[in-house]
């Protein structure tokens, strides 16, 4: 039987789809092309083999992730885009994503402290400022993006964030408000056997 993961972990879980991913060995010219580009330019997840049915999406959705969160030089530090999808992600439930985003964060700037909280308190977690407005943004823009109010904004720029830095927090989070809600309607985590 099939262990459904239904906590938040750093631990990432396995993500098994509802949907059959395609088969490389039998996928269509455009399929191959869409596929040539993951990702975080990692190995090809079941995730991005199920996306691969709709190859005329899949083929600009992941150059635009791969933009979005490692980005270029200036704007949002990597770690900060990792935390805007964490907020997006936690509030969404989706526990594959907050479990990625969760390890990545650590793994960049090892607060495992900020991570605790977030798992224990989920969207009233009490963060140092700078962390609690990006996470604040992150739910507001994830409940429903008119409730990311002034109020979010102003805390973002009194820990002087530029505004090209709220707008990759933005794109961050509303990246993964969409794709938690793909992944979770695709598929649902589970513990690796």
């Amino acid at each position: 039987m099939t262990e459904i993961v239904n906590e938040f972990t750093t631990q990432v879980p396995k993500w098994s789809p509802h949907l059959e991913p395609i088969d490389i060995e039998n996928a269509t010219a455009l399929q191959l092309e869409a596929l040539e580009i993951t990702p975080s330019n990692t190995k090809i997840s079941d995730y991005v083999l199920v996306l691969a049915h709709d190859p005329e999406s899949l083929i600009h959705r992941n150059p635009l992730f791969n933009t979005i969160m490692y980005g270029g030089p200036g704007g949002l530090s990597r770690s900060d885009r990792e935390l805007g999808a964490i907020g997006a992600s936690e509030f969404n439930k989706c526990i594959y994503c907050t479990a990625v985003h969760a390890s990545r964060y650590i793994d960049l700037t090892t607060q495992t402290e900020v991570i605790d909280e977030i798992f224990e308190q989920e969207s009233n977690a009490d963060l140092p400022s700078r962390e609690q407005a990006i996470f604040n943004y992150s739910i507001a823009l994830s409940e429903t993006p008119s409730n990311a109010s002034t109020s979010e904004l102003n805390a973002l720029e009194i820990e002087n964030l530029t505004d090209l830095e709220i707008l990759d927090l933005t794109l961050s989070a509303a990246i993964f408000c969409w794709a938690n809600r793909l992944m979770e309607t695709l598929g649902q985590p589970v513990r690796k056997s």
